[in-house]
C-alpha cells in the first residue's frame, strides 16, 4: 500500500482493481476544508487517460510493473509475434494492443515487454528508433521559407514532417512518444 502523499509520476498503482501510472499530480490544500490529491491517471490495459481526486493521506495498492527484453519476430495478419530474450518463449499479441507501437516496430527489433503478475499489459518501446524514408516529394529550389517541412512516409507506413532537405532512402531518428521527426540518423 501506498498513499496518496507520495506520488510520483511514473509510479504505478491499482484503482479499482485497474492497474494505473500516473502522468501529472497536485497536492491541493483549501483554505476551508480537507486537503485532497488531484491526480491524471493512463490505464495501462487499455491507454485510457482519468483525472481522479484523493482524500490527502488515503492509502491506494502499489502496483509492481515488470519489464523484460523482447524481440519483435513478425506479423501474421492482425497478430505480432514476440520473443523473449531470456527463455526464447514466443507470445502474440493483437494490433489492438500495439495501435500506437505498430507505426515503430520493424522485425528483429529489441523493445520491452509490460506486464503486472504475469498479464501482458503492451510494449515499451525506445524513445527513438531509426526508420528508412520510402516516399517522399522532391524538394523544390526556391521553396526554402523558414521552417519549410514537407510529407515522407517511412517504412512502417508512418507519415512524418519532415524538412525540405530529406530525400527517399534517408534514414531518420523518429521520436517514439511524439512520431515527430528528430534528425537524420
Amino acid at each position: 500500500m501506498i498513499s496518496v502523499n507520495d506520488f510520483k509520476t511514473g509510479l504505478t498503482v491499482q484503482v479499482d482493481n485497474d492497474i494505473y501510472t500516473v502522468l501529472d499530480f497536485q497536492h491541493v490544500k483549501p483554505g476551508k476544508g480537507a486537503a485532497f490529491v488531484r491526480s491524471k491517471l493512463k490505464n495501462l490495459r487499455n491507454g485510457n487517460t482519468v483525472e481522479k481526486t484523493f482524500r490527502a493521506g488515503e492509502t491506494i495498492g502499489r502496483a509492481i510493473i515488470e519489464n523484460r527484453g523482447v524481440s519483435y519476430l513478425y506479423a501474421s495478419g492482425a497478430e505480432h509475434t514476440f520473443m523473449d530474450n531470456e527463455t526464447y518463449d514466443q507470445f502474440t499479441l493483437t494490433s489492438d494492443q500495439l495501435e500506437w507501437e505498430l507505426n515503430f516496430l520493424k522485425e528483429n527489433m529489441n523493445v520491452k515487454i509490460v506486464s503486472y503478475q504475469g498479464e501482458i499489459l503492451g510494449i515499451d518501446l525506445p524513445t527513438s528508433v531509426e526508420l528508412k524514408v520510402i516516399e517522399t516529394e522532391p524538394s523544390v529550389k526556391g521553396n526554402t521559407a523558414q521552417g519549410a517541412t514537407k510529407n515522407a512516409k517511412v517504412e512502417t507506413g508512418l507519415n512524418v514532417q519532415v524538412p525540405l532537405f530529406i530525400n527517399e532512402g534517408d534514414v531518420l531518428l523518429i521520436d517514439t512518444r511524439e512520431g515527430k521527426y528528430s534528425s537524420r540518423a
